[in-house]
């Protein structure tokens, strides 16, 4: 019985003292320089090692180490790296003074009207920079990502609404609007393949959300000739100041020299050459003998392009791995003003745990990038303050603890039912201008009806009509949904009441899956595209004397349903039945007569002649289609798929089938088309280009009326919403067909390229566009469109010209507009 005793205590004593010394202690502590103001951002690894953290933005910092002699190093572009070594056998603080570093010209001579030692520098740097961006095979490592934007200036109020309360802001107006941290393990391997999955993450009040921050959307490689290509900072990319042809672009000053490490590294001043030009300003840092960059610390302004922002910094700091030279740790830190809103933030990502040239096993990399599992949004507090990198700041600790308070209460009735009570209070000006909402936030449900602005509208069809729909939504977990719209049109003219009622019940956002059914009967345009919606058309009748839309009446039932096959893969079949009956024109009424303008009838292959354009007939068809995006990647949530742009084009292939008999149907028709089509192929300084090429053939046309034929996106207005698949002088009508057709539209968006670099038309920051669009079908074989113009944001301006089989048919002014 002694000896058990013994035994025992033994064995708990051995535990213990192997759980002392197996346990973990934290280091901390606040990294100032020689005037004791913080540095943010510093990173601290433990020294021979890839494992580290970094300071947050007031210079504090984090570790944890296991007991026993630890070296830590700090290092960070601007200031002498240093180590500091200590005996951990608890928690302690270590506070660190870091000396800015010194760079100097004692030893450097520059010659009267000589060139500056910077350019024979970057010229080394350029040489090796191929063989530095290619030199990584593959690695892997853990990324932490924070996120953190706020408002430091507001307006009091903004289309009538306390901004204050609205944004839960101080009595400043100011405050922290979003806050996010994720960990991620990251895998490169050359050329581009990635993968990431998710470890962690955390949204300050949105504890059931996921962060979208991605490791991928934080890579940015100075190796690299061009930047930030489609980003949305904007239409162009920027030159790297070691590109190929940097020196177009910049010129350089040699600042000074230090030794580092047995390394000498130049500080060297990178300056536009021209005001305008899509350049950084700022400062890097390369090594003598190796040219490597050693570092960056850059900004983009609004003279080089960059949108919605005034500034944006970049600085870059590398760390040590084997004979390699890794990102450490990346920010971007950013402040802009838009409508009186200041903002300021700042995305930073923490790299550690490298390892260089791991060994993926076949099959690691595939077209998901980015994986988020239920588990990720699931961690505590305590998790988070054992392995948070970077630590959080007294105003994000508080914004936490705030919003995440405010979160919980949000889900209980009653908050919800008070916050529904004051949200959906009945006004004149959202019922007739914008719309109005019921929402049931607690039920997740919400009745919008439309606003009565939109509701009204003429035509020499129907005369003057109305049109309403009331749209219910219903919210169910995994992000599904059901939506169920009734709608109901009459025309005062021709007495004609329809009705209908669609509904779509959205039920796998992993594989992008829905079923629609609808039925009823409306007043639909001849041309499936449509043509211009009803206010345009109102204005252009009333107005101007031109009726351009060509409408009939249809009693349908349709059921479709979608649902993805593959990666890359969707597929989509509908089932309709319809009864079609034509209209003709009602009345002639117009604000204004024109000499020499006159409606047209509402027959399109008859403009002078009102008799109808098909008997009422039946019609029962099926459609098919295939759509598959080429090299499509994308990332899953638990709750969604979400597709990325591809780099390749997007290819379609449709079959609709028309049955003689079936349901009582009265057509006999099989149509095969295909399409292939990209936007935004990125060109690099030279801006982007986006093309359609489509092609199709009735394979049997037995039986057949207008409303089946093939029809295109055609124009007859000088003001039109925008389309890539849209002619901008092609008959609506006319030249729809029954047998075989091609159709091909090109355009290239400059982005600035030549007016950038007129002075006064650069503030404006016009995007300067051409295109091209062709049509081939029995009665237009050769039909061509050029057209050249400019366009910012909504709106745009061109001039084209229109020629069938190469004789000029129409040339004008239109007007482009995207809202």
């Amino acid at each position: 019985m002694k000896a058990t005793k013994l035994l025992l205590t033994l064995i708990s004593l051995f535990t213990f003292s192997f759980n002392s010394f197996c346990q973990q202690f934290e280091v901390k502590g606040k990294i100032t320089d020689t005037d004791g103001q913080p540095i943010p951002f510093v990173s601290v690894f433990i020294k021979g090692t890839t494992k580290g953290v970094s300071a947050n933005v007031d210079g504090m910092y984090s570790i944890k180490v296991d007991r026993g002699v630890v070296s830590l190093t700090f290092t960070v572009v601007g200031f002498k790296s240093a180590t500091h070594t200590v005996d951990v056998f608890d928690n302690i603080t270590v506070n660190k003074t870091l000396q800015t570093e010194q760079y100097t010209l004692n030893s450097v001579v520059i010659k009267a009207n000589g060139e500056d030692l910077a350019y024979k520098i970057v010229r080394n740097a350029i040489k090796n920079r191929k063989a530095y961006l290619e030199e990584i095979f593959a690695y892997n490592s853990d990324v932490y990502i924070k996120g953190m934007q706020k408002l430091v200036g507001a307006p009091k109020k903004f289309f009538g609404r306390d901004i204050q309360k609205t944004l839960n802001l101080d009595t400043n107006r100011n405050g922290i609007l979003y806050l996010s941290e994720s960990q991620s393990k990251f895998s490169y391997m050359k050329p581009d393949r990635i993968k990431e999955e998710m470890i962690s993450s955390k949204i300050s009040g949105r504890n059931n959300a996921f962060s979208f921050n991605k490791a991928s959307d934080m890579r940015i490689n100075f190796y690299e000739n061009l930047l930030l290509a489609n980003t949305g900072l904007s239409a162009r990319s920027f030159v790297s100041p070691i590109a190929d042809n940097a020196m177009f672009y910049y010129k350089y000053k040699l600042l000074g020299k230090s030794e580092e490490n047995g390394l000498t590294v130049n500080k060297i001043e990178v300056i536009p050459r021209r005001k305008n030009d899509p350049v950084f300003r700022g400062v890097i840092y390369i090594a003598d003998n190796t040219w490597r960059l050693m570092g960056t610390d850059v900004i983009l302004t609004k003279d080089a392009g960059v949108n919605l922002i005034d500034t944006l910094n970049i600085a870059q700091h590398f760390i040590k791995i084997d004979k390699y030279y890794m990102p450490g740790n990346l920010k971007f830190q950013f402040n802009g003003n838009v409508f009186g809103f200041k903002f300021e933030g700042y995305f930073i990502s923490f790299y550690s745990n490298y390892n260089i040239n791991p060994k993926f096993e076949k099959g690691y990399f595939t077209s998901e990038i980015l994986k988020i599992t239920k588990a990720v949004n699931k961690k505590d507090s305590a998790y988070w303050a054992n392995n948070r990198p970077i630590p959080l700041t007294d105003e994000e600790r508080k914004d936490y603890i705030k919003k995440d308070s405010i979160a919980l209460r949000m889900q209980s009735k009653p908050y919800l039912d008070s916050l529904e009570k004051a949200n959906n209070n009945f006004t004149l000006g959202k019922m007739i201008v914008t719309s109005y909402s019921i929402n049931d936030r607690y039920h997740k449900r919400s009745y919008t009806f439309d606003p009565l602005i939109q509701s009204a509208f003429y035509n020499t069809v129907e005369g003057f009509a109305v049109k309403y729909g009331v749209t219910y939504r219903k919210t169910y977990e995994d992000n599904r949904y059901v939506t169920i719209r009734p709608e109901v049109r009459y025309g005062f003219k021709n007495e004609i009441f329809t009705a209908k009622l669609s509904s779509y019940y959205y039920y796998d956002a992993t594989k992008r899956a829905g079923l629609g059914v609808s039925f009823g009967n409306e007043i639909a345009d001849l041309n499936n595209y449509g043509t211009m919606n009803l206010l345009s058309n109102s204005i252009n009748t009333l107005l101007f004397e031109r009726n351009f839309p060509k409408f009939y009446k249809k009693d349908f039932v349709s059921i479709n349903t979608q649902r993805e096959l593959a990666t890359g893969l969707q597929a989509y079949v509908s089932l309709d039945y319809t009864k079609n009956h034509a209209l003709t024109n009602t009345t002639l009424y117009k604000f204004r007569d024109y000499d020499d303008r006159a409606f047209t009838s509402n027959n399109p292959l008859n403009p002078t002649d009102d008799t109808p354009a098909f008997p009422t007939y039946q019609s029962t068809s099926i459609t098919a289609s295939l759509t598959y995006t080429i090299g499509q990647k994308y990332m899953t949530r638990p709750d969604a798929k979400i597709y990325t742009e591809s780099k390749y084009p997007r290819l379609s292939l449709r079959y609709k089938k028309g049955f003689d008999g079936l349901l009582g149907g009265d057509t006999d028709y099989d149509l095969i088309t295909f399409e292939a089509f990209q936007e935004r192929i990125g060109l690099g300084l030279f801006g982007y280009t986006s093309f359609v090429v489509g092609a199709g053939k009735f394979l049997n046309n037995n039986k057949l009326f207008y409303p089946e034929f093939k029809h295109f996106r055609g124009n007859n207005a000088m003001f039109f919403p925008p389309n890539l698949r849209k002619f901008r002088f092609l008959d609506f009508y006319q030249y729809s067909t029954n047998e075989h057709y091609f159709e091909a539209h090109l355009e290239h968006n400059f982005s600035g390229f030549i007016l950038n670099k007129i002075p006064v038309l650069r503030k404006l920051k016009l995007e300067e566009v051409i295109g091209f669009s062709y049509l081939s079908q029995p009665q237009k074989k050769n039909y061509t469109e050029y057209y050249f113009g400019i366009q910012r944001l909504v709106f745009g301006i061109s001039y084209g010209f229109a020629f069938d089989n190469g004789k000029k048919v129409n040339q004008g002014i239109r007007v482009a507009y995207n809202f």
